[in-house]
């Protein structure tokens, strides 16, 4: 593999140019394993960012794949429709919360999050109020385009770089009262303050269910998320729930707006959908907001991205649902669950460590120091893993058909890159 090319020219993720981080070269993938070029076989804590639920190389998704394949690679969805599209749409509609009744289909969860909040701005244009502004949480992360980095955490992101040249959006503090943790009813207070101060110019609430990603791995109890669904209901605004990175199991539930026992307006699914192997995402909404934008002046929803409904990813996301459907994931979920419960409390007698937090088949471990990229990466490999933190969390989303024995070694990595200083800053 020409990895000097791949250095001097191709611009990875969050690298710089001027001193690109180490790339290690896959050659292949199945189950829970990477393969490199050197032939080390890596178990794999991270799910590709949170998407290969199934594991790598499934028989299923990859029929579903070769069969589409042979029959129609992309057709344009303006004015033509697929059986790929309707079937993948109808499994969605059964497993979604039941008052979801449109579904868009774009091509990634950052879109899908621009379509939403799209949505609700034309829904509020259809009504003959101007509502410019989303309210939100601190410590936030809906992705990397430029409407969603507006509604991402502008200070304590990533996207700080931009503030000032984004629109800005109301944010309020974010739960600190942990998943696991005895409700306090002060923890909405700052919400409530802002709903109460500024809900005639919100058209949305925009927020991650349960689990604040990639802003700080943030586990947040139930009642937060139950309060908020009330507070948009006594104000008349509408509720959009990114369930991108939560969505098909993650916390333990289907969708993590279930622990909560709520319903959104407008719901963002992505990342797993398609069981990590192809780009696409999904806005759910209601009939009432679906109508609502299409009675208005413009008479449809203004948005048509070239890749929506691609066939083959369609085609590939309903043999995914499927596989969900058969509700195995449930068993595998709580085992992972377990295996963290047990095997990250012990990390905690580490002085680097400040906390440590699961749910579902996420676990999270926060130090005190940052890491220390190029190390800790190379450290991982070396001990047979692939995680990939950033900043002070070292996580794990690990595929669900993971087994109690790659748990442990992805723990036991962790542990030996925490007696490690190296790998910290």
């Amino acid at each position: 593999m020409d990895l000097d090319f791949d250095k001097k020219h191709i611009w990875h993720p969050y690298t710089s140019t001027l001193n690109p981080l180490s790339c290690y070269p896959v050659v292949s993938a199945k189950g829970v394993h990477l393969t490199l070029e050197d032939g080390t076989e890596l178990v794999d804590g991270m799910s590709s960012w949170w998407s290969t639920i199934h594991g790598y190389n499934h028989p299923k998704l990859n029929a579903a794949l070769q069969s589409q394949s042979e029959q129609m690679s992309h057709v344009m969805f303006g004015g033509i429709t697929h059986q790929p599209a309707i079937d993948v749409s109808k499994k969605l509609l059964q497993l979604a919360p039941d008052n979801m009744e449109h579904i868009f289909l774009a091509d990634s969860g950052s879109v899908a999050v621009e379509v939403s909040l799209k949505m609700a701005l034309q829904y509020w244009h259809a009504r003959g109020e101007r509502r410019p502004k989303f309210l939100t949480l601190s410590h936030g992360y809906h992705g990397d385009t430029f409407a969603a980095m507006s509604v991402t955490d502008p200070n304590n992101s990533m996207h700080s770089l931009y503030k000032g040249f984004l629109p800005e959006h109301i944010f309020a503090d974010s739960p600190e009262i942990g998943f696991w943790d005895e409700w306090i009813e002060a923890d909405i207070s700052d919400f409530k303050c802002k709903m109460d101060t500024h809900h005639s110019e919100v058209a949305a609430v925009i927020l991650e269910p349960i689990v604040q990603g990639a802003g700080g791995m943030r586990l947040y109890h139930p009642t937060f998320l139950q309060r908020v669904r009330e507070l948009c209901d006594k104000h008349g605004v509408l509720l959009i729930l990114d369930e991108i990175a939560t969505g098909f199991g993650r916390t333990g539930k289907l969708f993590a707006s279930e622990h909560a026992n709520i319903q959104p307006d407008i719901m963002c699914v992505g990342k797993a959908l398609t069981g990590g192997y192809m780009t696409l995402s999904a806005t759910l909404t209601s009939k009432h907001v679906a109508d609502t934008v299409c009675g208005g002046e413009a008479g449809c929803f203004m948005h048509g991205p070239t890749f929506m409904g691609n066939p083959l990813a369609c085609a590939v996301a309903s043999a995914s649902l499927d596989i969900v459907a058969s509700n195995e994931w449930q068993s595998q979920v709580s085992s992972i669950e377990s295996l963290f419960a047990e095997l990250l409390p012990k990390l905690t007698r580490y002085s680097n460590v400040k906390d440590v937090r699961w749910l579902g088949a996420i676990g999270v471990v926060e130090t005190h120091k940052a890491v220390n990229m190029e190390v800790i990466q190379k450290h991982f490999v070396e001990q047979g893993v692939w995680i990939r933190p950033f900043g002070k969390l070292i996580y794990m989303m690990p595929p669900y058909i993971s087994q109690p024995e790659h748990i442990e070694r992805l723990v036991a990595a962790i542990e030996t890159a925490l007696k490690n200083e190296e790998c910290f800053n």
